[in-house]
């Protein structure tokens, strides 16, 4: 490993200032494009710091070593599907319609992100099993919560919330897979809107909470 130059954007304990945040964000973000558009093997952490702009003994202020890197990238493209999936949720809206918005919001971010969540699949053995199990429980935990909110107003199937939100989170992401592999023929627009009704359809209690107005 390189020895690392000290770095201005950590203090004394070592804990990043708000600039090394930055800085880390910016080799995050540089290595999330470079994986993408090269793969992982054929991506160098001399490609990364030079797309990000920053010497390379930096790098090991911020990461062990290239998997480490790829660990949080992995992370941080989990963390930002969470994020669109609650902007694009209404908060004033009934549960069955939050649960449509979170579905058809994660079926656009997959299809936008292809290339990485593709990545991801062959990539699997570089990403902890504790890394990948948080980001699904976290998205099993969100479907869920809305879930029991709506067996409580009556218009969600009065079945296992665990199981049910397990069906909405593998609905997207088979979904979404067949979609990037290319075996589904059919443009992201459509795949969200018959994703999103798809899961309705499962959850609701009756056909009137099955008809919610349309999620977009």
């Amino acid at each position: 490993m390189s020895t690392a130059t000290p770095d201005p954007t950590l203090d004394s304990d070592r804990q990043l200032t708000a600039q090394g945040r930055e800085r880390k964000q910016q080799l995050i973000d540089c290595a999330a494009a470079l994986f993408a558009e090269r793969g992982y093997s054929e991506t160098r952490i001399k490609d990364i710091v030079d797309a990000a702009g920053v010497a390379k003994g930096l790098f090991y202020w911020y990461f062990e070593n290239k998997e480490a890197l790829f660990s949080e990238v992995a992370a941080d493209i989990r963390l930002r599907l969470r994020k669109r999936q609650g902007a694009a949720i209404d908060p004033a809206a009934p549960p069955l319609q939050q649960i449509r918005q979170g579905a058809e919001a994660s079926v656009w971010f997959m299809a936008e992100h292809a290339h990485f969540f593709s990545l991801l699949e062959v990539e699997n053995d570089k990403v902890s099993d504790q890394s990948r199990r948080k980001g699904t429980n976290q998205h099993i935990s969100d479907v869920r919560t809305m879930i029991e909110a709506g067996q409580a107003d009556g218009s969600i199937v009065a079945e296992n919330p665990t199981l049910l939100a397990l069906g909405v989170v593998g609905s997207v992401g088979y979904y979404s897979h067949y979609h990037r592999t290319g075996r589904l023929g059919i443009e992201v627009d459509e795949l969200a809107r018959y994703v999103g009704a798809s899961v309705v359809r499962t959850l609701a209690a009756d056909a009137t909470a099955a008809s919610p107005s349309p999620a977009t």
